[in-house]
């Protein structure tokens, strides 16, 4: 059976979430960070509600604060990926995942920008060749898109598959990173 990792908060301290708007091109995309990293980047162009309703599910006792300031160095860093300029995140993250979760997640980080991979490459990455229905859902439940690259994730046979920006998200980020890799 998996260990899963709980995150346990005093009761008597709200914790913040900070978020804010990131803008590119016609790209509008909710991003969010507690004081440990970012730990959520919304599909383009999807509302508000989608992302408070994850904070909600990962952070039940945070409140949620729009702070663009804060919010800088992760934006600026997703525009810079956004706009060909920058091939690797230095940021930090604050992802909230079983232990399998973050060892996909981890997995996805090592494949090369301007680089594919297949579910079945990463499940033998992980060491876990069977589980590549599980590295699938994994990978769907990626919070920090682009920046923990699921979208350099294919079939084994070469095709797109589901993407939670969806697939035009995916095709304009792989397209970017073959022009830029």
């Amino acid at each position: 059976m998996e260990r899963v990792e709980v995150l346990i908060l005093n009761n008597n301290k709200k914790h913040t979430i900070f978020w804010t708007l990131l803008q590119h091109e016609d790209w509008k995309m909710h991003i969010a960070a507690s004081e440990q990293g970012l730990c959520y980047v919304g599909s383009a162009n999807m509302p508000y509600e989608e992302m408070e309703e994850w904070i909600r599910k990962h952070f039940r006792t945070s409140l949620l604060e729009q702070n663009d300031e804060l919010m800088r160095p992760y934006a600026d860093e997703l525009a810079g990926y956004l706009e060909g300029r920058l091939v690797d995140f230095t940021i930090s993250f604050d992802l909230m995942g079983t232990l399998f979760q973050k060892s996909v997640w981890d997995a996805l980080c090592k494949i090369p920008y301007g680089q594919t991979c297949s579910y079945s490459e990463i499940a033998h990455l992980i060491g876990k060749p069977a589980a590549v229905r599980a590295v699938g859902t994994a990978i769907g439940a990626n919070p920090v898109l682009i920046s923990v690259p699921c979208h350099r994730v294919i079939g084994k046979n070469g095709t797109l598959t589901g993407y939670r920006g969806g697939l035009d998200m995916k095709i304009h980020l792989l397209e970017l990173e073959k022009s830029n890799a």
